[in-house]
């Protein structure tokens, strides 16, 4: 094997470890995490389930947002101090409202979340279907039609002779 193919090889191998590894990166900090693996997860777990309401289509534990960090660390707070991860989410609730949840329970306040985008595709496909529907415009008159003068003096236009 040569240098060259041994480079490709490598590159390759980097380029596929990138793949492989980029979906696992996650921006909490090492000063962030619990020193008990099972709060850990646990923090983890609510953290990907809580939106980052500066970034709004993140959840915290991906975003490097200063409040993303700042929920990261009051979610961890409020599992060490003991409480159950509903506890800690409905304390986040309490604060930020249902907008802070990825997926905000269906109620009067919410419905619109839920119901938006089908009504903006139904929407979409009502125009489309009359924009296919619709038949193309017809002439307002009866067609021209041209008398046989008319007809010699247009070939002979598109011949470029000269025509008096």
């Amino acid at each position: 094997m040569n240098v060259s193919s041994l480079l490709v090889v490598r590159i390759a191998a980097m380029a596929a470890a990138l793949v492989i590894f980029a979906p696992a990166s996650h921006a909490v900090t090492p000063n962030e995490m619990l020193k008990d693996p099972a709060l850990e997860e646990r923090a983890r777990n609510l953290s990907q389930g809580l939106r980052c309401v500066v970034c709004q289509n993140q959840s915290i534990d991906d975003s490097n947002a200063p409040l993303a960090h700042d929920l990261r660390v009051l979610v961890r707070e409020r599992l060490v101090a003991g409480d159950s991860d509903k506890a800690a989410v409905d304390y986040i609730v309490a604060r930020y409202g249902n907008f802070v949840l990825l997926k905000p329970p269906i109620q009067p306040n919410t419905i619109a979340l839920w119901l938006a985008p089908a009504l903006v595709g139904l929407l979409a496909l009502f125009g489309f279907s009359r924009c296919l529907r619709r038949k193309p415009d017809a002439p307002s008159g009866p067609a021209a039609t041209l008398t046989v003068e008319e007809v010699t003096r247009a070939d002979a236009l598109l011949e470029g002779k000269e025509v008096q």
